[in-house]
This record gives structure tokens, C-alpha cells and sequence, in this order.
């Protein structure tokens, strides 16, 4: 590719090959992300959060009053009714609000699929053992706010939390100059958020985790935000849930070289155009292909509104990657274990039994992540960072909490008290043993 310095009609994007000697510290470099804080970012928010924790309400307010440019005294101000949700999504445009109403539709199908229910086993002797399941009390959605809003992320988060049962969700989103989205508003209204402040960034993590006199303390907060609201989320949990730290949005694209090169090149941009850290890899076993799609990102690249941020996203973290084959391609998607998957191949269902970690398949040529994104179905809220070796995209299950259940008969403690007595004492803990040996019977 040309060696151009990014600007608004070119990108360099760097080109590997499996057959590289180094080519795995290349792919490791390429991946490497560091999420550490910017210490400014840090010394903000502590302050941030310490305001809040102490006195409420009136330092929500003075932070909205210097963030947001708003000329608020009371938090009564800040408090959406419930009539202006619905006006904002009575004004809708036919085509948005169908749009709106019919992703999620979808979006709540597929999450009914997956609350967890309460069991109960019975042994012989009469011993009970089980699980409770039982939702969240109350829950906060945090939400980016006025033109960078993302009405698709209410959807995402507010839906499996009302499959869930969650007892109330409480929403903020700030407006700053007083700017109001009304997609978002009205995806507030359609999934039945039940209270929504305008407000937003660090301050609004510290009023939900702690309360204030006027916003009550919530079990967890997720959704989205900037690396102010992230370092918030980071610095209260414990104190409430979170959903994640998530890091940079990423695609990876296995090719076969059967797909149209300009599909898999818009593909990468939809990614990069998220931020300049957003990272879009192809990895294909034909040479030619890579070459087609590297001539597509010339020719679209200056086409795109978003240019500038894709160029830089593809030149800083971006890749074209040439394998011998597809066991090749999956060992590498499972090294990276990517946010999005896209398996742009002929026949991609053997490969995907294949893959082990990754936040979200999409199977062949039509499966654009961008869909996943909207209105396919499962929720959009993934691991990045590698996070999928060990994480799961967000749930129902992340609005429901288990509780064991443990009903010892009078039999059965005959038979487990002896047990739990000689565990206890060889872990010292005379106390434990005794309380277990007073339940056997002489």
C-alpha cells in the first residue's frame, strides 16, 4: 500500500504474513492495547467522585453547571417527566420510530431466550439443594449524550434489564447546552426506562453508585461513555456492579477471497470510523484478495464522511494479513480473540465450531456486523481487549443474581456433619467443626 501519510483519501495500513519470521511479535504488537489512566483523567475523577459522595446534589449540579453549560439550581430540573419520553417519540418520523420499535422487537425476542430460572434437586434422605434466581432492584444506564447519542445502546442495555425484571432503571444522559437527542429519549419511552436525569460523566457514576439526595443509590451501572465515565466505573466497583471496562471497538474479518472486496473494505471502515484506537484487521489465504481489498480502501476511503478517523484507525492499528490456510485463520482469531468475527467465507459454519473466543460471530457474506450493531438481535456490548477469553457479551444474565438454596435434613446431617467436622479441623477452624458436630445425634 502507499506509504502516504494519512490524510482524507489515503491510509496505510500495514501488511503481515504468517510466513514472517516475526510474525507473531508483529501480531502481538499490533494488538497490544495499554488501558492505562491518564493521570489527569485519574486526579478528575477522584475529585469527581469524593464531590459527590459528600455533598450530593449540589455538586451534581455545580459539575453539570461547568461540563454541560447548564444554568440549573434545583436537580428537579435536571429530571426528565415521563410525557416529554413519550413527545419524543410521538414526533419521530415514521421511518425512525418503525425502526426504532422493530429492532427492538428483535432485540427482546432473542433476550427472553436467556433468563435464568431457580432449581431445586432433592436428595434420598430428604436434603434439598437449589438455586434462587431473582433481578437487580435497581439499575443504572448511563448514556453518551447530545450529537454523539447512541439511541441503539438504550435498546441494548435497557431491554435485557426489563427482561431480567429489574425493579427500576434509572437513565442519564447529559445534554450539554441542553442538546437532547430525540432518539434517545424515545428509545427511553419504547423500552420503559423508569427515570431519566440529564446529566453526565464522572459525576453521574459517582450520584447513581453513591445516591444523592435526589438520585438513589443504584446495584449496577453499565452502558457506555468516555474515558472519564470509564475510569468512574472503574473506581466504584465494589461499591455497585458494572457491566465492563471496555476498551477500543474491534473487527476481525477471515476471508477465503470468495467475498467482494468492497464489502469487506466498508466492513473495516465501520469499524475504524468508531475512533482513531478502533482496530480492523483482514486475514485472508489469498494474496490477491488482500490486494482487491487495499485498492477498495483507496477508492471508498475519500468517499467517507468519517475519512480522517478511518485513515488514522487504519494506519495506527489496522491490518491486512495473508495465512496459508483457514486453520491458520482460526488459530489467529483465537490468539486475538476479537470483539466482532466476521466469517466472510463460503462455507462458515465448520469454522465457527472452531472459534473459542470472540464477543460475536457473524457467518457469511450478508452477516454484517453492522446489523449485530442495530437490530439482529443479540446484544451489541462485548469484550474487547482479548476480554472474550474469558467474558461474555452482555446479558439478561448480568440483571439477575443467584442465590444457593440449602435445606440439610435431619439424615442428611448425619452423614455431612462428620464431613464438614473433619475438613473444619484440618483447616484449625475448631468452631466450624464443633458447630457441625453438634448436629449429630447420639
Amino acid at each position: 500500500m502507499t506509504s502516504q501519510t494519512p490524510d482524507s483519501s489515503a491510509a496505510r495500513i500495514r501488511r503481515l504474513d504468517v510466513r514472517d519470521p516475526d510474525f507473531f511479535a508483529q501480531l502481538d504488537a499490533l494488538l497490544a492495547f495499554e488501558a492505562q489512566t491518564d493521570e489527569a483523567v485519574g486526579r478528575a475523577v477522584d475529585e469527581i467522585l469524593r464531590a459527590v459522595r459528600t455533598t450530593g446534589d449540589a455538586a451534581v449540579l455545580d459539575y453539570t453547571r461547568r461540563f454541560d453549560g447548564l444554568t440549573v439550581t434545583h436537580m428537579a430540573e435536571l429530571e426528565l417527566p415521563k410525557s416529554a419520553l413519550a413527545e419524543a417519540f410521538a414526533a419521530l418520523p415514521a421511518e425512525q420510530k418503525d425502526a426504532l420499535v422493530r429492532a427492538a422487537e428483535r432485540i427482546e425476542t432473542f433476550h427472553e431466550r436467556q433468563k435464568l430460572e431457580g432449581w431445586v434437586i432433592e436428595e434420598a434422605d430428604g436434603t434439598r439443594l437449589g438455586q434462587k434466581v431473582t433481578p437487580l432492584d435497581r439499575v443504572g444506564l448511563y448514556v453518551p449524550g447530545g450529537r454523539a447519542a447512541y439511541p441503539s445502546s438504550v435498546l441494548m442495555n435497557a431491554i435485557p434489564a426489563k427482561v431480567a425484571g429489574v425493579g427500576e432503571l434509572i437513565m442519564t444522559v447529559p445534554t450539554p447546552r441542553g442538546e437532547k437527542n430525540p432518539l434517545v429519549l424515545a428509545a427511553a419511552h419504547l423500552t420503559g426506562v423508569d427515570r431519566v436525569f440529564t446529566l453526565g460523566g464522572a459525576q453521574a457514576v459517582a450520584a447513581l453508585a453513591y445516591g444523592t439526595q435526589t438520585i438513589p443509590q443504584v446495584d449496577k451501572i453499565v452502558g457506555p461513555g468516555n474515558a472519564y465515565v470509564a475510569e468512574a466505573k472503574r473506581r466504584v466497583f465494589g461499591v455497585v456492579g458494572i457491566d465492563m471496562v471496555a476498551g477500543p471497538s474491534e473487527v476481525l474479518i477471515l476471508s477465503d477471497g470468495s467475498g467482494d472486496p468492497a464489502w469487506v473494505a466498508m466492513d473495516l471502515f465501520a469499524q475504524a470510523e468508531h475512533d482513531e484506537l478502533a482496530q480492523s484487521i483482514l486475514v485472508s489465504t489469498q494474496a490477491d484478495f488482500l490486494d482487491a481489498v487495499a485498492e477498495a480502501i483507496e477508492r471508498l476511503l475519500p468517499t467517507m464522511p468519517r475519512r480522517e478517523v478511518i485513515a488514522a484507525s487504519l494506519a495506527h492499528r489496522g491490518a491486512l494479513i495473508r495465512v496459508d490456510d483457514l486453520e491458520q485463520a482460526v488459530a489467529i482469531a483465537n490468539r486475538i480473540a476479537p470483539e466482532h468475527l466476521e466469517l466472510a467465507l463460503e462455507d462458515p459454519e465448520p469454522w465457527a465450531d472452531k472459534i473459542r473466543h470472540a464477543g460475536a460471530i457473524f457467518l457469511g457474506h450478508w452477516s454484517v456486523e453492522a446489523i449485530g450493531d442495530y437490530c439482529a438481535g443479540p446484544n451489541h456490548v462485548l469484550p474487547t481487549m482479548r476480554s472474550a477469553r474469558f467474558s461474555s457479551p452482555l446479558g439478561v444474565y448480568d440483571f439477575q443474581k443467584r442465590t444457593s438454596l440449602v435445606a440439610v435434613s435431619r439424615a442428611g446431617a448425619q452423614k455431612l456433619a462428620p464431613i464438614a467436622a473433619t475438613l473444619a479441623q484440618g483447616e484449625g477452624l475448631m468452631a466450624h467443626a464443633r458447630s457441625a458436630q453438634m448436629r449429630i445425634l447420639p
